[in-house]
């Protein structure tokens, strides 16, 4: 591939400033049972390049399913005359230099087992068993399994001598059970929708406490039927990691994208409530909020080494006890804003331009167990699994919803929730945050579903975090 790319920026002969080419080749398949009965069973592969052009200071793009010579310098000059054109309605000029600086090495995914080590029949054979054990009871009306897998292989090669390799291997597992008694529906999977969502190989399909996680979701799912009611009040809220991982993502996530902030992405996914004169100043949330952006934990779904326009990606800290100090923005959007951003261009695809993504976005361990945070709680509820989310377009007021809950009395976990929610704005949330729980309580979770951009990009992302204590949380029941 690099003799060939080589090449082709060898012979692209165009009065530019810079040019890059992003090649990507995707192989994935899907495995889903419902119900002990295979629904799908699909493998795909798609390959192409991504042309990139800087002229005068503007950025024109062009994609092409061959890597043909002709093909790539036809996608290359599409890409000059649409920089040129795009030139009288220019917002920021960029330096090729500065925004595309040259950079060589690689990154390949953590793995114990390939991906192609079981078949699909073998896969189908454990998903299929996974629906049988979760049907506990009668009273589970339904179930479902699925297993997800995808290798990315990406060559980037510049102008200027960059060349950066990267391949990825990632395997998704979803379970869950719905169970019914009359009028009265609960469900419950295995940490949300499709949250286990990693880098690695087939190792993480069956991991040691598989089947008495499958048994547990099975029981509470009948548990939820004849469970109270969570009630509606003002009280302290408990959050476990599969929770924490949609609330970092809401309400930090996508608040913090420079694009957001700049207003490119007012007219489709929204804005922020962050303002570029906030980083350095605002105080976001308590002093024991610390978020990082973390391309290096291994396994993670979103670990990389390098963005797609070939930054290198390291560890930083977006907010620091409490303080915001970066945004999540490309090289060309921390020039464009006058903001410290992170290496987070990246694009769902080779027909896609990369653009500001949020990638590993972890909440830090703090100091205490789980037994602490909960230990002075005289009343309190313990929620985990978020099942359903809405929230406005300036990330500032949301409302989330969980599948399981328990009531917190005088420092233990009691009787079982059902429809447990909570609401809060994105400021007042942060602050009543009172305790963080320690690395025993830290779990990673991920979705290969976070969405923005026109046209659309669908893109993998990865959130960790601790148990973590709210102080005075709305919280309220299915029929509040």
């Amino acid at each position: 591939m690099w003799s060939e790319l080589t090449k082709a920026i060898a012979h692209i002969n165009l009065p530019a400033d810079w040019l890059g080419i992003r090649v990507v080749k995707d192989t994935s398949a899907h495995h889903s049972v419902r119900d002990g009965l295979p629904q799908r069973n699909g493998k795909s592969v798609t390959t192409g390049a991504m042309l990139e052009v800087m002229v005068d200071g503007c950025i024109g793009y062009a994609a092409t399913n061959s890597l043909q010579l002709t093909s790539l310098q036809n996608a290359a000059k599409k890409a000059y005359q649409q920089a040129i054109t795009a030139k009288q309605w220019w917002i920021h000029p960029f330096q090729a230099r500065s925004e595309r600086p040259k950079v060589v090495g690689e990154y390949v995914s953590p793995f114990v087992e390939p991906l192609n080590s079981l078949s699909a029949g073998e896969i189908n054979h454990l998903l299929v068993r996974i629906c049988q054990s979760l049907k506990v009871s009668e009273q589970i009306v339904k179930t479902t399994a699925g297993a997800n897998t995808g290798e990315r292989e990406t060559w980037f090669v510049s102008s200027n001598g960059s060349e950066v390799y990267q391949k990825f291997l990632f395997l998704s597992t979803h379970y869950g059970a719905i169970a019914q008694d009359g009028a009265i529906v609960q469900q419950r999977t295995n940490n949300g929708w499709e949250a286990n969502y990693f880098q690695g190989g087939m190792e993480l399909l069956q991991p040691e406490n598989l089947w008495q996680r499958v048994q547990r979701i099975g029981e509470e799912a009948v548990e939820l039927l004849t469970a109270e009611e969570c009630p509606t009040t003002r009280t302290n809220l408990v959050l476990a990691p599969d929770q924490m991982m949609l609330q970092i993502h809401e309400s930090v996530g996508h608040p913090l994208e420079l694009d957001r902030i700049l207003g490119d992405e007012r007219n489709y996914a929204g804005g922020s409530f962050v303002n570029k004169s906030d980083f350095g100043v605002l105080v976001y949330g308590s002093p024991l909020m610390n978020i990082t952006f973390d391309p290096t934990v291994s396994g993670e779904s979103a670990s990389y080494g390098y963005d797609d326009t070939g930054a290198v990606a390291t560890r930083e800290y977006l907010i620091k006890e409490g303080l915001l100090l970066r945004g999540l923005g490309s090289l060309e959007s921390q020039k464009r804003a006058g903001v410290p951003g992170v290496a987070c261009a990246r694009a769902c695809s080779w027909n896609r331009p990369a653009i500001d993504r949020m990638a590993n976005l972890n909440l830090e361990p703090g100091k205490a167990s789980f037994e602490e945070i909960i230990a002075d709680i005289e009343h309190g509820v313990y929620m985990e699994s978020n099942r359903s989310w809405s929230i406005d377009d300036r990330r500032y007021k949301f409302q989330f919803g969980c599948e399981y809950a328990k009531l917190i009395e005088n420092g233990k976990l009691t009787k079982t929730l059902r429809n447990p929610n909570y609401r809060a704005t994105t400021p007042e949330f942060w602050h009543s945050l009172t305790k963080v729980g320690n690395s025993s309580t830290w779990e990673m979770y991920g979705t290969p579903y976070c969405g923005k951009g026109e046209p659309n990009q669908a893109i993998w992302v990865g959130h960790g975090s601790p148990v973590c204590q709210f102080a005075n949380v709305e919280v309220f029941g299915g029929g509040a």
